[in-house]
Formats: C-alpha cells, sequence, structure tokens
C-alpha cells in the first residue's frame, strides 16, 4: 500500500494498553495481512510492553519499544515527529501582558487540531488576553511546541 489511508482499518488495544494498527484495501488482504503479522505483532508488542512495563515509563525506554516495534515489523514512519523526549521549545512562545501565554494542542470541533497560545489569567478574569489561534498556513504551526495537548 502506497497510503496511509486505506479501505480497512483495524486498531487493536492490548490488555497493557499498547494499540497495534492494521491496514488493507481489501478482506483477503486483511486476512493475509492478519495471519502474516500476528506472531510479528505479538513478538514486537511484547518486547514494547516489556521495555516500559513494571517501571515509570521513561523517554529512553519509550524511544527504545518503539524503535523495536518498527523494526520488528519492517515499518516505515509515515510522519516525522519529534522523539519523546524532546524537551519543548524555551525559546519560542508568546507573551501577553500577564506573562507567558501557555502553548496548547488539541483536537478541534470539526475533527481537525488547533494550536494556540493562551492567557495564563485566570478562567473568567475581566481583562483575560483574547487567545492567539496557529491557522495551518502560518509558519509556526509546523514547528509548535505544545506545552500542554488536551
Amino acid at each position: 500500500m502506497s497510503s496511509t489511508e486505506s479501505r480497512i482499518s483495524i486498531t487493536a488495544k492490548t490488555p497493557a494498553g499498547s494499540l497495534v494498527t492494521i491496514r488493507a484495501e481489501s478482506e483477503s488482504e486483511l486476512d493475509n495481512l492478519v495471519a502474516l503479522a500476528i506472531e510479528s505483532v505479538k513478538a514486537a508488542v511484547t518486547e514494547l510492553e516489556g521495555a516500559v512495563g513494571g517501571r515509570a515509563a521513561t523517554a529512553t525506554n519509550i524511544n527504545a519499544g518503539f524503535q523495536a516495534l518498527q523494526s520488528s515489523l519492517g515499518a516505515t514512519p509515515v510522519q516525522d515527529v519529534p522523539p519523546f523526549n524532546q524537551a519543548p521549545s524555551l525559546g519560542g512562545g508568546r507573551t501577553c501582558k500577564h506573562g507567558k501565554m501557555t502553548g496548547i494542542q488539541g483536537p478541534s470541533k470539526d475533527g481537525g487540531i488547533y494550536k494556540g497560545y493562551f492567557c495564563p489569567s485566570p478562567s473568567g478574569a475581566a481583562d483575560k488576553c483574547k487567545t492567539q489561534y496557529l491557522q495551518k498556513h502560518d509558519p509556526e504551526y509546523v514547528t509548535f511546541s505544545p506545552d500542554k495537548i488536551k
């Protein structure tokens, strides 16, 4: 498959909470993928969960687990994302008259993602500054590093 969007997509959640997704264009392709990959998925999930199991999840063991999962499945990343342990950009962001605004990212009502800077004043404050939302065409939209994800 040349696309990450397929006609059939199945996601399963393991007892430990790991998510495994299999995508196919037809029912027969899905059957073949499941039959061929079941042991690889099982081994990869076991390795991932073993990397973080029984102790607090750290950036190092989560990244190692994802790399093991990716290599055992022969996966190709479809989106470059910063490593789990990448610190938020401390030099960026925006400020208002109340101080450093909080960068927040979350799901929007239309199914997309919103990214914006929120005034640090308490909710309901009369002089709370207006939220500064980023638009998809803004250069900062791609490099935005949120302080909080909802």
